[in-house]
């Protein structure tokens, strides 16, 4: 039962930079919330915030 999702930058469209998107994999039996996790986003050249996207 594993899903791909897709987890987009939160704070690149605030600067007005390109966003980064991640692929991962989530259980849908076990995980029923949105996934948020800190990756790092090469244009800000930093680790920012993440959130799941439809």
């Amino acid at each position: 039962m594993q899903e791909q999702v897709i987890l987009e930058c939160t704070e690149a469209r605030k600067e007005g930079k390109p966003v980064s998107r991640y692929l991962t994999k989530r259980n849908k039996k076990t995980v029923t919330e949105r996934i948020e996790k800190k990756k790092y986003n090469p244009f800000l050249k930093r680790h920012t915030l993440h959130k799941e996207i439809k």
